[in-house]
This record gives C-alpha cells, sequence and structure tokens, in this order.
C-alpha cells in the first residue's frame, strides 16, 4: 500500500507540473456559460430543465475525450526517452505501476465532475431558482457518468501504454466520440456503444425520455462494468508482459 501511494504521488507530480489537470477547468467553465445565458422553459422543472441542457454538450463530448486525454498524457513521459525502462528498475511491481496511473487518470474526470456540480448549482442559484435542489436525481446522475467513463479509461490506458505516439490515442478517442450525436439517440445502438454511456448515464435521472437516454441494467453489467473489467484486466495483463 506504501508503495502504491508513493507511484501515486509521483503521479500526481508529474500531473502537476505538466498544468495537464488544468483541462478539467474546461467543460465546467462552459456549462458555467450555457447556464447562465441559457433561457429557462417555466413548462419545466427549472433545475432538471438546467442540469439536462448543460449537461448534454458535457457529458455527450468533453467527459469522453478529456478522458482519452488523461489516459495518453499520463503515459506520455514513460514513452520519451527510455522512461518506461527507467521507472521499472524501482522496485515496484508493474501490477501497481498499472494501477496507480489508471487511478490518476479515472481520478481527473471524478474532479471534472465535481467541478461541474459545483458549477450547476452556482448557474442555479444566480438565475434565482428558488426550488430546492433535487439531490436524489441529480446527485446519482453526476455519479453514474463519472461511472460510465471507467470502461473509456480503461481502454485509453491499454492503448496508451501499448502506443508510443501521443497523438494516436487522442486520434482514436476522437474518432469514435464524433458520433455520439447520432449513436445516442439511436435505442439499437445507444445501449452497447462505450463513448455514448456518458451522456446516457448523466441524463437517465430525468423523468422524460428523450430518445435511448436510459441505462438499463444490460447496459449497466454488460457495456459499462463488463467493459470496465475486460479493458482493465486486458491493459493490465499486456504491460505484465510488454517489453520495454
Amino acid at each position: 500500500m506504501r508503495t502504491f501511494l508513493k507511484v501515486l504521488s509521483s503521479e500526481w507530480l508529474k500531473m502537476r507540473k505538466s498544468n495537464i489537470w488544468l483541462l478539467i477547468f474546461i467543460s465546467p467553465a462552459i456549462s458555467a456559460f450555457t447556464g447562465l445565458l441559457l433561457p429557462l422553459d417555466e413548462t419545466l422543472p427549472p433545475w432538471l430543465y438546467l442540469f439536462t441542457m448543460t449537461a448534454s454538450l458535457h457529458a455527450f463530448m468533453f467527459l469522453p475525450l478529456l478522458t482519452g486525454v488523461f489516459a495518453a498524457f499520463v503515459c506520455r513521459y514513460e514513452h520519451a526517452a527510455g522512461g518506461w525502462k527507467q521507472l521499472l528498475t524501482l522496485p515496484l511491481s508493474r501490477g501497481t505501476l498499472y494501477t496507480a496511473k489508471f487511478f490518476v487518470v479515472i481520478l481527473l474526470p471524478a474532479l471534472t465532475q465535481l467541478l461541474y456540480l459545483l458549477v450547476l448549482l452556482a448557474a442555479g442559484y444566480a438565475r434565482g431558482i428558488g426550488e430546492a435542489f433535487p439531490w436524489e436525481l441529480i446527485g446519482p446522475g453526476i455519479f453514474a457518468g463519472w461511472v460510465a467513463t471507467l470502461p473509456l479509461a480503461a481502454l485509453q490506458m491499454f492503448v496508451s501504454t501499448a502506443w508510443a505516439s501521443f497523438a494516436a490515442p487522442l486520434a482514436i478517442n476522437v474518432i469514435f466520440t464524433i458520433p455520439n450525436m447520432l449513436i445516442v439517440n439511436s435505442s439499437t445502438y445507444g445501449p452497447y456503444y462505450p463513448w455514448a454511456q456518458p451522456v446516457l448515464s448523466m441524463l437517465s435521472v430525468s423523468p422524460d425520455k428523450y430518445g435511448a437516454f436510459n441505462v438499463s441494467l444490460e447496459t449497466l453489467l454488460f457495456v459499462i462494468v463488463g467493459g470496465f473489467v475486460l479493458f482493465f484486466l486486458s491493459g493490465l495483463t499486456y504491460f505484465r508482459y510488454k517489453e520495454v
């Protein structure tokens, strides 16, 4: 456990020096701008309407894209100038190293979600919404959106350790994120498309149905949980036997 915490501290220090962690503010900042300027629909519950409108772009594009950026960047230093060889000469297991790096990758989207929640609250109160905040609806949506990024983080971590190129994993993530605008509204493909799960999971708390914006038990177990387990174990196994 002590070794894991030391590796985690080292990885976090790298992220701080690179300032890549500042990306966690981008989507919440855009959500704040949208939440302050967007006209409210008086026929709908104001908090849920504000949440739905601001979370759409946030979960459609930014959560999947940022997860890929964080995964690519956390492996960037090790791919340069024989960094993997230097790191693996230290007295720590490959499994500990891989898990610590992955923990940093999933921590950053969690912080992004927390900032988004704070921005949502600030925008709503600034707009004069007097109703009580529906924690029982929006709170689970915020958490579910983060959980839905776990298989994407595991997949991107796998790809980022396998490829030395920094741009290649990012390009793959962009290519598969862009179709979200079409796939997310498909009841046939949406529930099974990993890049669509953040927005589907966040907005499934709405009392109304928006296309395929519902996560079934089948999607949760096989796409989100199953995808996470499959991609993480595949990446961990590959990394353990990877020649560096």
